[in-house]
């Protein structure tokens, strides 16, 4: 008897732990699956959370890379309508067709130019060398009188501006911003006392196109003009030059010498500049830098940026500057 006792209880005891055991697997799975569906919820949410974080920085990269593109301001304009640039062509009141026909799409360059009634002569001979067909034309008044100039038939196709007392350079900061010349290939900023006989603009920029010149100027003929650095002065035997020797008395130059006037040197009373070296060389005029002094020394890094050439002088062409009393509005 005891020993059928004895087997009963150990039978009930196995099947209780059994039980126990089997009730706290149930129990325990259910709390195991309910926390891990939890779990699964909150990966799915963070995963949609992720991806919804990424597209909005995709749009947003995708945005701020594109208002890269845009001129300060037109951020909230279509691209498609944006007009970056302009330019100082005339449109026609009533018929565009006649604008075309005047103006054909061709390369064209700009000649702009500070001048005073006094010295009309000087600058109609100049503006003359400069066919209407490849130059436009923008005449800076410093003496206020516009009127007096209807005279030439080259007056009426011309820009005038007049602001009184104003030097070149005051007004080629406020007026000559690279945005409104950038369809121009070349901006002649020249001083109206300039003696142009044997000058050619359109064999001065084969020259200049030639040798890959950002910025120079037409060489001085030593026998006519006032020649303040010899870098300036024609050399019969050259076509260009880059530098000039002297190797006695103070100021030597030689083949190390690297600043100006030994080399890198244009004056500031006839610079020719190429697009993208006027669009640097702009940034650099300060607003109240109305004479330019010292610009001259600074400009070799216009022509260094994205260029292999330095400041250059075209020795085929001469030009001589007239020794007149304006010569300080430069």
């Amino acid at each position: 008897m005891k020993q059928g006792s004895m087997n009963r209880s150990c039978l009930c005891s196995v099947l209780i732990t059994t039980a126990l055991i089997c009730g706290a697997y149930f129990i325990g799975n259910a709390y195991l699956a309910k926390d891990f569906k939890e779990k699964l919820l909150r990966w799915e949410i963070a995963d949609k959370m992720h991806n919804i974080t990424d597209k909005l920085q995709n749009a947003t990269s995708t945005t701020t890379c594109q208002n890269l593109n845009k001129p300060v301001g037109t951020e909230a304009l279509p691209q498609g309508i944006i007009v970056k640039t302009s330019n100082l062509e005339t449109q026609h009141l009533w018929n565009y067709d006649d604008t075309k026909k005047r103006r054909p799409n061709r390369s064209m360059s700009l000649l702009a130019m500070a001048v005073g009634i006094k010295q009309k002569e000087l600058v109609n001979k100049v503006i003359q060398k400069f066919p209407p067909r490849d130059f436009a034309v923008m005449l800076f008044h410093y003496d206020g009188v516009v009127d007096d100039w209807k005279q030439y038939p080259w007056n009426e196709h011309a820009i005038h501006v007049s602001v009184m007392n104003q030097t070149k350079w005051w007004f080629a900061k406020r007026f000559l911003h690279p945005d409104i010349v950038a369809e121009y290939e070349y901006i002649f900023l020249w001083d109206e006392d300039l003696g142009v006989g044997h000058f050619n603009p359109q064999r001065y920029l084969s020259i200049v196109k030639e040798e890959g010149l950002q910025i120079s100027q037409p060489a001085l003929d030593t026998s006519k003009s006032e020649v303040h650095h010899p870098i300036t002065a024609r050399r019969k035997k050259s076509k260009v030059h880059r530098r000039m020797y002297k190797y006695k008395g103070s100021g030597r130059c030689d083949d190390h010498s690297t600043n100006p006037p030994c080399i890198g040197w244009v004056e500031m009373m006839a610079p020719v500049f190429s697009r993208a070296a006027w669009r640097c060389s702009w940034y650099m005029i300060q607003n109240d830098l109305i004479h330019a002094w010292g610009l001259d020394t600074q400009l070799g890094y216009c022509a260094q940026v994205g260029f292999f050439f330095y400041l250059l002088y075209s020795q085929l062409v001469s030009i001589s500057p007239q020794l007149l009393s304006l010569h300080g509005f430069y």
